[in-house]
Order: structure tokens, then C-alpha cells, then sequence
């Protein structure tokens, strides 16, 4: 499989505002993947105009890090895969007064290692640490991973808790969709056919704010068990503003939005945390698979939600 063929995108190569164009899979050469038209991207408008031209038959090339194996067991089989790697302004992580502005095509180690995230953002910096592998993190990047939607993913879990805004490009123009609203369900997304995710808006967690984040997985780098991250904001000592995201157990990354109103306007202590942590496990329904029960999915966010309430406090405290 050649994912990055020789076309300079000189001449007759170029094809309307893309660097080249080839055919990938076809003659005697074989390659685990089914035949594809491979085409490479310069702009945001020529990615979503070869999106419409597809009519829904194509695939966007960010990281790979999903697509690739989809497409070597042929379980996707488009007919573009348009590569979007060369287009400019797609990978800068902005301080935007208010909130941080992320590149579609930022890798999920600049966001582990980028001093504006963990200024602002710490939360997703430690939860970056756990996707994965160095390498995938090198190539993986934060519109794939959020537009692919796994269940037991961490971007999609850090999008919902903190309250992310998604920036959409189509051929009729640019639109902005909040995360509560991108994630339909296990790999479903609001996305069209011929949108394409450019930017994601992540609102600054406020200075007094504590965060937690904690996963289970049955091996370092394998996908959530079970994970959850949460936030408290706290004023004269108690809490001003609760936010609990689960993954890993649920057909989407959930807010566990009865638990974090049970500690609005209280002081964490252990009645309080075990009872949001009940809260917590009734808001999932997960599956049983070959890694875990479903009983033993819904123990572990009990576990871990404590955890994270008992770190956001602490921390919380520490910044008061």
C-alpha cells in the first residue's frame, strides 16, 4: 500500500486544487487494502470539494492511526482517501484570550507536550499520556480520533467534559457544532458526508479549578476498561461547578450529569463522593466483551470516579 506516492502535483497531475492524484491498489501488485483513489489536499476548500465529488464514497487521511487498519482488513473500502497532511494552519494549538484553539491536524504528543496546554488544560495533558503508544501518539491526531468516536477513546471524554466547540468546513461554507451534540453513538458522529473537522475550541479550565483523571486499562497503551476525568470549581469552599465524563463503558463518552448536580454547592467529604459515584455508575450502560463484564465496567467507574473527585478536591483546594 502506498500511502505517499511520487507525484510532484506538476502538470497534468494536478487536479483541481489538490497536489496529486493516484490510484492505489490496482494491477499486479498487491496490497491488503481495496483499490483506492488517492488524492493529496493543499487547502481546507479543495479537501471538502473532493468530499462532495465522492458523494459519501470517500475517507479523510489524517494520522491513519484508524483508517489504516479499517482499510488493510477492508472493512472501509473508499473509493477517494483524501490526504490532508500538507494542508496549512491545521496544526497550531492557539491561546485565544478565553480558550484554546487546536488544529484538526494536531498530534496527540503536542497536545501532551504543548506548555499552553498544560497551563490551561491539565487535565487533557495527563489524559493524553494515556493513548496509546509514543508512536501512535506521534501520528494520531485530535479531528481523527474525534471524528472516529470510539467509546473507550480519551478525546472524545476530554471534548464532553470540557465543553468543547468543533469547527466544520463543507462546500457551503463553515459551521460550529458543541461536543454534547458531535457524538451520536459508538463511531457516529454529526458529520456529513462532505464536512470536513478543522479546529476544536476548548474553553480555559478557570485558576481555581482542581482536575482528576483516571484510567484502567489491561495493559499501558491498550484502550479504556474504564476511565474518568472530572472538574470542580470551587467558591468560599464549596462547589461552584461539578463536571464528571466517563468512557470505556457506554456505545459514547458520557456526562455523568446527576452526579455532578448532587455536588453542586456542597463540600466533598465520603458520603458525598460515594454517593456521586453511585450516580455515576447508574448513568452507564456497558457492554460485556472478551476484556471485561459489564458488572465489572460499571464497578470500575465507581472506583475511578471517586479517585478523580478525591484528586479535582485536593488540587481544587490547593489553587483556592
Amino acid at each position: 500500500m502506498w500511502l505517499y506516492p511520487r507525484t510532484a502535483g506538476t502538470g497534468g497531475a494536478r487536479h483541481l486544487a489538490f497536489a496529486g492524484t493516484v490510484r492505489c491498489g490496482e494491477g499486479t501488485s498487491r496490497v491488503k487494502p481495496a483499490p483506492f483513489e488517492y488524492r493529496v489536499a493543499d487547502s481546507v476548500e479543495a479537501a471538502v470539494a473532493a468530499l462532495a465529488e465522492a458523494g459519501g464514497e470517500a475517507k479523510v487521511l489524517a494520522g491513519g492511526q484508524s483508517l489504516v487498519p479499517m482499510l488493510n482488513f477492508r472493512l472501509l473500502r473508499p473509493a477517494i482517501l483524501v490526504d490532508i497532511n500538507r494542508v496549512p494552519g491545521l496544526s497550531d494549538i492557539r491561546d485565544d484570550i478565553d480558550a484554546i484553539r487546536v488544529g484538526a491536524l494536531t498530534r496527540h504528543h503536542q497536545l501532551e507536550t504543548s506548555p499552553v496546554i498544560a497551563d490551561h488544560l491539565p487535565v487533557l495533558r495527563a489524559a493524553m499520556a494515556h493513548v496509546a503508544h509514543l508512536a501512535i501518539r506521534n501520528r494520531g491526531t485530535i479531528g481523527g480520533s474525534l471524528t472516529h468516536a470510539d467509546p473507550a477513546a480519551e478525546l472524545p471524554m476530554m471534548a464532553l467534559l470540557l465543553d468543547a466547540t468543533l469547527g466544520i468546513a463543507s462546500p457551503r461554507g463553515r459551521r460550529t457544532v458543541a461536543a454534547r451534540d458531535f457524538f451520536l453513538g459508538a463511531l457516529s458522529v454529526a458529520l456529513e458526508a462532505d464536512e470536513l473537522v478543522t479546529e476544536v475550541v476548548f474553553p480555559k479550565l478557570p485558576p481555581d479549578t482542581g482536575w482528576g483523571f483516571e484510567e484502567i486499562s489491561r495493559r499501558h497503551g491498550d484502550f479504556a476498561l474504564a476511565a474518568v476525568a472530572a472538574t470542580l470549581r470551587l467558591a468560599d469552599g464549596k462547589i461552584a461547578q461539578a463536571r464528571i465524563a466517563i468512557a470505556g463503558a457506554d456505545e459514547r463518552a458520557v456526562r455523568a450529569s446527576e452526579a455532578e448536580a448532587l455536588l453542586q454547592g456542597k463540600s466533598l467529604d465520603g458520603e458525598l463522593r460515594d454517593a456521586a459515584c453511585e450516580f455515576a455508575r447508574a448513568c452507564v450502560t456497558p457492554n460485556t466483551d472478551l476484556h471485561a463484564s459489564s458488572d465489572y465496567r460499571r464497578h470500575l467507574v465507581g472506583v475511578l470516579t471517586g479517585k478523580a473527585l478525591d484528586a479535582a478536591w485536593r488540587r481544587a483546594r490547593e489553587a483556592a
